[in-house]
């Protein structure tokens, strides 16, 4: 069942052990924000993720130990961003709205505002000698392709680890021309991605374009994810931008990050095998192989950037083109009673536009690449070692030799 985003007076006093007088303080403090329900002055209702910050709060004070494992695992903060928020069920990009940037904004310009806190254009002058593809020299597929050729670019440019803001940015233009060129040929790394990849993966869809377009804006960034956290890690300790995308790349093929993508394939995959939605829906359920591509733990009312990109293809596309992922949402929302993720938007989008293989996991991608570099340029900045450390659940030491000497 999806999380509830409100709670009655009653429930949010008994979730905090506090009296409904010290919850009305709470509220009149600011830490807890409420809004009467209905036309009902008098009854109100109270954010339940307000409520569970100030449990992890009081938590922290407590325990801290305990409350900082909880807090790499869907919990309290931990580091300080400029880049992303996510809240009230909404993604915003330095304050603008993720949303509406997907239908006005080029994945060029997200990056750039993600980078700089300036949506500028971006030039596509042939890249520099150090990120040019030899295409001929690289026979791996996708993102093992990008991995060899991150590579061989960081080996041959001798400003590699000249991490200063404005380097980083160039290099971070560099890194986004070099991957489309892997996705679409060398020629795409003159070209906006997004045109790039429908003129070399869709090219009879000329609509195609604006709907891979919104994808990679709507993946640039999402916060303090697994791979920006590696990415993150990487950069303080000082690794080069090239290598930190590396890093992120090797966190974001993971199953349960941008990985995901491909067991959601795998279900659309099955389910035209068999004809039979529900049924391979809850064969899945009882082998307890669960459903993939739906909820977000970060998004109680459903996931906006599937939402989004799931009407512009609607918009678009032929009702036909979407008959199997609608009869799959249908019977998952029956289910679980949960809406579709971006993993799911991302392979419908792949199916309907016909894209190759492994599209989706592919967009998500080069689009995290542009939050990746920001997050890089963030951690630079901050000049700091990222060094969490660990509560110690393994056997007692051995008892010390009273000689302080084995020997």
């Amino acid at each position: 069942m999806a999380k509830a985003v409100y709670l009655s007076a009653r429930e949010a006093a008994e979730e905090l052990g506090v009296s409904p007088a010290t919850l009305y303080s709470y509220v009149s403090r600011g830490l807890i924000r409420s809004e009467a329900v209905g036309d009902e002055k008098r009854r109100r209702r109270y954010r339940a993720e307000d409520i569970e910050r100030l449990k992890a709060r009081r938590e922290l004070r407590r325990d801290p130990a305990g409350a900082a494992q909880q807090a790499l695992s869907w919990g309290m903060p931990l580091l300080e961003s400029e880049l992303t928020l996510i809240a009230d069920g909404r993604l915003y990009y330095r304050g603008c709205d993720a949303l509406k940037l997907a239908r006005e904004m080029s994945f060029e310009q997200t990056a750039r505002l993600l980078w700089t806190g300036e949506a500028q254009e971006t030039s596509f002058s042939p890249p520099s000698p150090a990120l040019q593809l030899n295409a001929g020299a690289i026979t791996l597929g996708g993102i093992e392709a990008f991995q060899a050729a991150l590579l061989h670019a960081e080996a041959g440019d001798p400003a590699a680890y000249d991490l200063r803001p404005k380097s980083v940015v160039q290099k971070g233009k560099g890194i986004l021309r070099l991957f489309t060129a892997v996705l679409a040929g060398p020629n795409g790394a003159s070209r906006p991605a997004a045109s790039a990849l429908q003129s070399a993966w869709a090219p009879y869809r000329p609509e195609a374009a604006g709907l891979i377009n919104a994808a990679l804006v709507l993946c640039a960034d999402h916060e303090l994810n697994t791979s920006a956290f590696t990415v993150r890690c990487a950069a303080s300790a000082g690794a080069s931008p090239y290598a930190a995308v590396l890093a992120g790349l090797a966190a974001l093929k993971g199953v349960r990050h941008g990985g995901a993508a491909r067991r959601v394939q795998a279900l659309f995959q099955e389910v035209e095998r068999s004809g039979q939605v529900q049924g391979v829906l809850s064969a899945r359920l009882q082998r307890g192989e669960g459903i993939p591509g739906f909820g977000h733990p970060l998004y109680p009312q459903g996931d906006p950037r599937a939402r989004l990109l799931l009407e512009m293809l609607a918009e678009s596309r032929p009702a036909q083109a979407l008959e199997l992922a609608q009869a799959i949402t249908a019977e998952a929302q029956e289910l679980l009673g949960e809406q579709p993720n971006i993993d799911f938007a991302l392979v419908c989008l792949q199916q309907a536009l016909g894209l190759p293989e492994d599209a989706a996991l592919l967009l998500f991608a080069l689009g995290r690449m542009a939050g990746w570099i920001a997050h890089a340029i963030e951690q630079y900045r901050a000049g700091t070692l990222i060094r969490p450390r660990a509560r110690y659940t393994g056997p007692p030491p051995e008892p010390a030799s009273p000689h302080g000497d084995d020997r």
